[in-house]
């Protein structure tokens, strides 16, 4: 059984969607990471979010965060016999602020997926959006709508229910599920 892998990968909300065998919402299960108690633990049958790690330095942050990542990844779906295929959110070049602790976050988990023999794929975060809604620029609010339109899942007012805008962690999730989907329906599927 195949298992498709999307990361939604970042500081501070990381979120990954794995999907085994064919890609379907049924199929995708959910884990995020989150600094928030009331997000933490199981949301649904399918979504989990996890409490974000202490930590001493970025070094101890960047390891732990990739190592979370890499439990959900392998870990807890070693059944299948095939290696996961995975894809990476690429960066965002007009991004401000921690960049290059953004990139050796990112770096950490691109090695330890390495040495794991895993391949992947990165994407820009462009091409997700297109995929998703059809414009590249689309923002999080537009992204939410093409994921309501596709899993019928309204994700927003279970986890945020007092929040009227698109926030982490649903927008990462939602962007970690068309990370899945695409690397299915792009990358995966030409290749058969």
């Amino acid at each position: 059984m195949s298992i498709y892998v999307g990361i939604d990968y970042s500081l501070n909300s990381p979120s990954i969607c794995v999907c085994e065998g064919d890609f379907v919402y049924a199929n995708c299960k959910f884990y995020y990471l989150t600094s928030t108690l009331s997000k933490i633990g199981k949301i649904t049958k399918n979504i989990k979010g996890y409490a974000y790690p202490h930590f001493e330095s970025d070094e101890e942050r960047f390891d732990l965060i990739s190592g979370w990542a890499i439990e959900q990844i392998i870990e807890k779906h070693s059944s299948a016999i095939e290696t996961p295929y995975v894809a990476i959110e690429g960066y965002a070049y007009g991004a401000t602020g921690q960049v290059f602790n953004i990139a050796e976050n990112c770096g950490m988990l691109k090695h330890k997926l390495y040495k794991k023999g895993i391949d992947f794929h990165v994407v820009a975060p462009t091409t997700i959006k297109k995929f998703a809604t059809g414009k590249g620029n689309a923002n999080k609010e537009m992204m939410y709508e093409s994921w309501l339109q596709e899993t019928d899942h309204n994700i927003h007012t279970i986890i945020s229910p007092k929040s009227k805008s698109i926030g982490n962690p649903v927008s990462d999730i939602v962007d970690s599920y068309f990370i899945a989907r695409y690397l299915h329906q792009n990358l995966v599927l030409r290749r058969k």
